[in-house]
Parts: structure tokens; sequence; C-alpha cells
């Protein structure tokens, strides 16, 4: 038999006294639950992937440019602007064999649209050979769910960060680790820009530890800014002097329609003055 001090005791450290077990979790476990809810997860956005490579061979642009398809032929920089639709790609054709391709959103995508224009060109009997192929620059972006004190910020990382109101609205932050350079703004969005992929994880890694001490609230979007219906369309508001040069011109084309009404009566009453007034203007008439 249990006394009732070892029976609330045991109850207090979640010990079950039928079965003799414990079910007290570990502390560790317990730290990093609570890491994980404090933590939140924080998405990037990867925009804009830029790759070239060369076809070792000249291009025609001319040619190229009345036979293929979704092309413009911008002679004055000697260069074609072609187009896919799978994947959604710009490349940009040099007659010397280079092509830059961008609107990717992964490395992936990138080659797949770098290897399709390649086949694209070889089918206009150009021999093309993808080669020299790398990823010259990709662009991320990572929205944090709090704003960022910049002007605070940019005073205790000033070697490395750089903010100017007047020129941008962003601080920039150029992390030489990882050749990334950041646009860090205080609502709380930065821009990324490095050489791959990998690095602008890297480089969001590095940055939020930094930015999250500078942290604050974010405004209040609907007690700032309200939301109007799009659907009601509002007729715009006539300024003063407009209304004024409006109910002058009405003023005077009535003024005016009134005028040449009133003359007209005047005519028809003259004309028929002059019939009653003359006796002899039906005996005239008669005579004749």
């Amino acid at each position: 038999m249990l006394t009732s001090a070892e029976y609330n005791c045991n109850n207090h450290l979640g010990i079950n006294s039928e079965e003799g077990s414990s079910s007290v979790k570990p502390q560790q476990a317990a730290e990093e639950e609570i890491n994980e809810e404090d933590t939140p997860e924080v998405d990037i956005n990867i925009n804009n992937v830029v790759c070239n490579f060369s076809t070792r061979c000249h291009l025609n642009l001319r040619q190229i440019a009345l036979n293929g398809a979704n092309v413009v032929y911008k002679r004055d920089q000697g260069m074609i602007s072609m187009k896919l639709r799978r994947p959604k790609v710009t490349a940009s054709i040099w007659s010397s064999g280079k092509i830059t391709v961008t609107g990717a959103t992964s490395e992936e995508e990138a080659k797949k649209g770098g290897r399709r224009l390649a086949r694209v060109l070889q089918k206009m009997g150009f021999k093309v050979k993808f080669s020299n192929y790398r990823i010259v620059n990709v662009l991320g972006s990572v929205i944090l769910p709090f704003g960022i004190k910049i002007a605070q910020f940019t005073e205790q990382h000033r070697n490395v960060c750089s903010y100017e109101p007047e020129l941008h609205p962003g601080a920039t932050y150029r992390l030489k680790e990882h050749k990334a350079t950041l646009k860090i703004f205080q609502t709380g969005a930065i821009t990324i820009t490095a050489p791959s992929v990998t690095n602008v994880q890297l480089a969001v890694e590095y940055i939020y530890p930094l930015v999250y001490d500078f942290k604050k609230d974010k405004p209040k979007n609907d007690a700032h800014f309200p939301v109007v219906n799009a659907s009601k369309k509002r007729k715009p508001k006539q300024s003063q002097n407009n209304k004024r040069k409006r109910q002058k011109y009405e003023s005077s084309d009535e003024d005016e329609a009134k005028a040449g009404f009133a003359s007209e009566e005047e005519e028809f009453v003259s004309e028929e003055s002059e019939e009653d007034l003359d006796p002899d203007y039906y005996s005239d008439k008669s005579d004749q």
C-alpha cells in the first residue's frame, strides 16, 4: 500500500503506480520541442536562375530570325532573343555561339531550357555542341515573419553593411564567404543574389540570427490601409474650377438659346403686326 504522500509525489512526476513505468520525457526532447515551436519556418523563393553555355560554332542570326519561332532580332545589339514555353525561359543568342538563358526558377529547369534551345538550333542546320555550361547568377527572396530595424542593424555591422535611404530603401549586406549580396528591407523582406541555390540557402541561414536581434513588429495593414472593394468603381471627383467652367458653358449656351428664340419671336410678331396695322395690305394685293 502507498501512503497519500507517496501517491501525490508519484502523480506529480507522472509515474504510474500500477505499471511501475515513468512517463517523464527527457529534458533534451522538451527543449527541442520548445525550439521547434519558437523558430518559424522560412520559405526561400527562387525567382530567377541565369546560366550560359557555348555552341562551339558560328550562328547565322538572320537565318535564325527567318526560321525560328518566338524570335526577336535586335540588329543594333547584334543578338537574337528567343523564348521557350516549356520550360518558360528567355535566351539571348549571339553570332559567336554564346547563349545566355534567364527566367528559370531552378537549376534543373535552367539546364533543361539550355539543352532544348541547343536542340532547336541543331534542327535549323547548325552543328551545335552543348558545352561550357555553368550557372552565373541566382536570385532568391525571403519574407520574414517580423520587421527589421535597418538603422540599428547597419550601425552594428558597418564593415559589411551599407544603408543609404536617399538612394535605396533597403540595406545592402555583402557576404564574402558565400559570395552573396543581400538587400534587407524594414518590412522583413530580403533578396539574395548568389552564384548558386546552395549559396542562397547558406546566406539565409547566416543572416537570420543576425537580423533576429533587431526584429520589430510589422505594421497592421488593416489599420493603416483600409481594404477597398474593387468592384465598386468610384467616379473621379471634379475640381471646383472644372465645375465652375462647366456651369459657365452651360449658362452661356442657355443664354444663347434663349436669345435666339426671343429674336425669332420678335421677327414673327413684327411680321404679324405689319399685316394687322396696314389696312391697305390686302386691298393692294387684291387690286394687283
